[in-house]
């Protein structure tokens, strides 16, 4: 009924189990399976994110089931237990959405919770969108116990090479006459073929390859198709991984270092990967105490240039990436290049740099990857603005393809509804700017993503006539001529709460700049007539997340001390 209470591997699980004084925690365990030798055991945390909310978590249990006979093999004992997942593809465009967000900090609270209290010695966390993963990583970084992550993997193609984007952008185009609902209802059975993330270098895929860059999960993790064998052998050995860090007491504070987190966005940059690459980095950074700002990314991003042509802006889907290879031959290009920190620590107990070392090249021929020399933008495609309509920053993705530049009358609304609406019915023209404020993340609140929009915008053939900023942000969907992340936010009383119709706003992805064409005394005198909008929540989880969340601009984290 006892076991060696110094043993290091142990040391959260001990107090539970161990000892007289605790054979009700013990009768407990044997309820679910737990057997006399499994007490002496390091215990094991499965943090599996299964739902069928969404194709994208829809098979994560068999890999949970994966991840927890890996750890029993290896001389642990698994405790597979849940948190939630939530849609964006469903949610998007409702008020629904508003939630997206806030289920980062939910899933984040509820790993924290339960692996603290039932007193697991390591943990493995699977999720499969791209709230979860952030999530995960910073309720592991707050425990800061040995811990591996494993991404549920990438959705292949639907039919004619659609996904999810596919038909947001249908419905823009059906608004504008191209389709009839016919097409439209074609292109919606076919998009999405069975479990997996969504397949363009959308949020999920970036972030995987983030945390893979970053060393948190295991080589390959990031680019495996999620219905395949390669994914439940990467569960498997992520469940055995655990152990030798737990040997070797190898925690994420360990691996999430400075250097890692320049890594992963030097990865993601080299993918053409997701705006919200910006917020989540900067919030699993400040889980773990490392200092990481706006700024950093516009410095990596002068030396990395962006080599893949991933969707929503290439043409290529992840699916097809894992075919030749994912993205270790790219790391490995990168590292060779000096663009990354090759002595940074990795789940595997080795350096990047030896990780590596044996990687093959792409095959050649293959046009998904440019070489270095010939890169598609030689600078980075996420920018980061400042001006006077965004004195803290805001996040563009501007690869080239819409132009650098573009400048515009304002049209301005006070919620995504207005302003789809407007869309939609062809009121937004040529030449404008479209404003979407108070949809922060006090605002919304929660931050509500822009696909709806910007996909409309495109469906109706305007993405290169028309631009669009929001102190919202945007799913990895999306693309055109965009700006989120705009702080201080309209609800904190920032200079887009006072814009006005027809205000010229001009946007340079060369200078970095947001600006709107008001002097300061036009903008002092609107702001002392400007009035704070009533919250639009005032209990409940929202309610509770306007008033803990912190700015755009700092990861939008709800445990800041005060």
């Amino acid at each position: 009924m006892s076991d060696t209470p110094q043993d290091p591997r142990r040391r959260h699980s001990a107090p539970v189990v161990d000892g007289v004084g605790k054979s009700a925690s013990r009768a407990m365990l044997r309820a679910v399976g737990f057997n006399d030798a499994d007490f002496a055991k390091p215990q094991v945390g499965i943090a599996s994110t299964w739902s069928r909310v969404t194709p994208c978590n829809s098979h994560i249990h068999e890999l949970a089931e994966q991840a927890s006979t890996g750890a029993d093999a290896a001389g642990g004992k698994g405790v597979i237990f849940n948190t939630i997942t939530i849609s964006d593809g469903i949610a998007n465009g409702t008020e629904g959405m508003k939630y997206s967000l806030v289920s980062r900090e939910v899933i984040a609270d509820s790993i924290e919770t339960v692996a603290g209290c039932e007193g697991f010695d390591g943990l493995v966390a699977i999720g499969g969108c791209d709230k979860n993963m952030p999530g995960c990583l910073i309720g592991l970084a707050r425990l800061d116990r040995p811990s591996i992550f494993v991404y549920g993997g990438t959705i292949p193609p639907g039919e004619g090479h659609t996904d999810i984007v596919s038909v947001f952008e249908a419905m823009g185009a059906h608004s504008r006459g191209d389709l009839d609902l016919i097409e439209v209802k074609q292109i919606e059975e076919t998009a999405i073929p069975g479990p997996g993330a969504c397949g363009g270098m959308y949020t999920a895929n970036t972030m995987a390859s983030a945390i893979e860059a970053l060393g948190m999960s295991l080589p390959g993790s990031s680019a495996q198709n999620a219905v395949s064998q390669a994914k439940h052998d990467d569960s498997r050995a992520a469940g055995e991984a655990v152990l030798t860090l737990l040997e070797r007491d190898i925690k994420p504070s360990d691996i999430m270092t400075r250097q890692a987190f320049e890594n992963a966005i030097t990865v993601v940059i080299a993918l053409g990967g997701s705006t919200n690459a910006v917020l989540h980095l900067i919030a699993m950074a400040d889980a773990v105490g490392v200092p990481l700002a706006l700024g950093d990314f516009t410095e990596i991003g002068r030396r990395v240039p962006v080599l893949a042509d991933l969707r929503p802006s290439g043409q290529y889907m992840m699916s097809e990436l894992v075919e030749i290879g994912g993205i270790q031959p790219l790391m490995k290009t990168l590292l060779e290049a000096g663009l990354l920190h090759g002595d940074c620590l990795t789940v595997t107990g080795r350096t990047l740099a030896e990780n590596l070392a044996d990687v093959a090249p792409y095959p050649e021929g293959q046009t998904i990857i440019a070489p270095l020399e010939a890169p598609l933008k030689a600078e980075s495609h996420l920018r980061i603005l400042h001006g006077n309509l965004a004195p803290q920053g805001a996040v563009a993705k501007i690869t080239g393809k819409e132009g650098v530049r573009f400048s515009g009358t304002a049209r301005v609304f006070g919620s995504e509804e207005e302003a789809q609406a407007r869309i939609n019915d062809g009121s937004v023209v040529a030449g404008e700017v479209v404003v979407i404020r108070y949809e922060g993340p006090r605002g919304g609140p929660g931050m509500r993503e822009m696909l709806t929009p910007t996909s409309a915008i495109m469906g109706r053939g305007l993405g290169s006539e028309v631009a669009l900023i929001t102190d919202g942000r945007f799913s990895g969907g999306s693309h055109g001529f965009v700006v989120g992340h705009v702080t201080p936010e309209a609800f904190d009383g920032g200079p887009l709460a006072l814009v006005e119709d027809g205000d010229t706003i001009t946007i340079d992805a060369e200078a970095d700049t947001l600006e709107v064409a008001l002097d300061e005394a036009e903008l002092a005198r609107r702001r002392a007539a400007w009035q704070p909008p009533a919250p639009r929540y005032t209990r409940g989880v929202l309610a509770k997340y306007a008033r803990t969340v912190s700015s755009a601009s700092t990861g939008a984290v709800t445990d800041r001390p005060v």
